[in-house]
């Protein structure tokens, strides 16, 4: 049965599109933004673009936005004229970028061999780990390692370095390996056989610095809350504390090469060198690996993640409702009516899926 072009009824197409007011992805079906809000962990914690205030993954995403080969003409124009290339900050004239740069943009620290230690040995107390100066929060460490074992691939801590937030050196020694070493990898660290004849034991190198980093505090509350205990900071935590054979609790860790807006967009980590040339602006590992500089570097990237001035977190507010304030372990996506909810609002109830270090410096302000 054939119909005249004038009987057929065409039903208008539905050209409604659903926006993450977050990454500007947009979806046909709301369903679909809610379990993209839900998944992506969209957050104020997240590297946000200057100009358009689009959320991006990483520091390196928002970097492609802002000044990559597909960059948006507007955003990257802006960037241009006003934006910092190491915190990729869009300030709000020339002269206050001019400013800015002479804050953000750091000198190389200097080699280990022209640095004095902070604590000499009478200053710290073996017994407890309190030192007699006023302990600080944060300790960054550096491990050089040497190559152990018949194809030389074992790692043996043969150095150790830990500065404080103010870049002074705190400890700093060779160490003797429990086994021979089979590969001293002079032309990456530097360190020949000679340098580890009269270097302290692996086992007081560790009960050292496990006192610098408990701070005078009982193991059982170091692993409960941290209490007095320091944060660790460093690059690939985990393999160092290996080649120390040495146990920390993750929860102070503060690991540069896995934390996640540091990170590659597709969360493969950096290497030290690259994070402290894109964020800092200045070469390290040139030659020998210091680890001095390698220790401030990681702190220095800390330090500039937690000054980061971000909103506070808590506090949701649905049209035509009160304010809703909860705590982790409230879960608003099973306790809210989310499906009436605008995107904004979905925003609100979004929750990052890692602990932003900024949270570190508003936690000490707070005690």
């Amino acid at each position: 049965m054939e119909f005249e072009p004038s009987e057929v009824s065409l039903q208008p197409l539905s050209t409604t599109r659903h926006k993450c007011s977050a990454c500007f992805k947009q979806y046909k079906k709301k369903e679909h933004l809610i379990e993209h809000i839900k998944t992506s962990y969209h957050s104020v914690h997240d590297p946000k673009c200057g100009v358009c205030n689009k959320h991006c993954k990483s520091f390196e995403s928002l970097r492609e936005h802002v000044a990559g080969p597909l960059s948006k003409v507007n955003c990257s124009s802006v960037f241009a004229e006003r934006g910092c290339i190491l915190c990729l900050k869009i300030c709000s004239s020339m002269d206050s970028l001019n400013e800015h740069k002479e804050i953000c943009h750091l000198a190389a620290p200097r080699p280990i061999d022209t640095v004095e230690m902070l604590y000499s040995e009478d200053e710290v107390d073996i017994s407890n780990g309190i030192s007699s100066r006023r302990s600080r929060e944060a300790v960054a460490i550096d491990c050089e390692m040497v190559g152990g074992g018949s194809d030389c691939s074992l790692d043996l801590c043969a150095r150790v370095c830990l500065v404080d937030k103010d870049e002074k050196l705190i400890f700093h020694t060779y160490v003797l390996p429990q086994i021979p070493v089979t590969d001293y990898r002079c032309e990456i660290t530097g360190i020949m056989e000679v340098n580890l004849r009269d270097a302290m034991p692996l086992n007081e190198v560790r009960e050292r610095i496990l006192q610098i980093l408990h701070n005078g505090e009982s193991i059982s509350r170091v692993r409960l809350d941290g209490g007095r205990a320091k944060v660790l900071v460093g690059h690939n935590l985990e393999k160092h504390l290996d080649c120390l054979q040495m146990n920390y609790p993750d929860h102070l860790w503060r690991d540069t090469a896995t934390y996640r807006p540091l990170m590659k967009t597709n969360f493969v980590s950096h290497s030290l060198k690259y994070v402290t040339k894109t964020y800092l602006g200045y070469d390290i590992q040139v030659g020998f690996h210091d680890p001095y500089q390698d220790s401030v570097s990681v702190m220095r990237l800390y330090k500039r993640i937690c000054s980061q001035d971000h909103p506070m977190e808590g506090t949701i507010r649905v049209s035509n409702s009160p304010a809703l304030s909860f705590n982790s372990s409230f879960d608003p996506w099973k306790s809210m009516a989310h499906e009436n909810m605008t995107p904004n609002e979905l925003i609100e109830i979004s929750r990052s899926n890692y602990k932003c270090w900024c949270l570190d410096s508003r936690d000490a302000a707070e005690r």
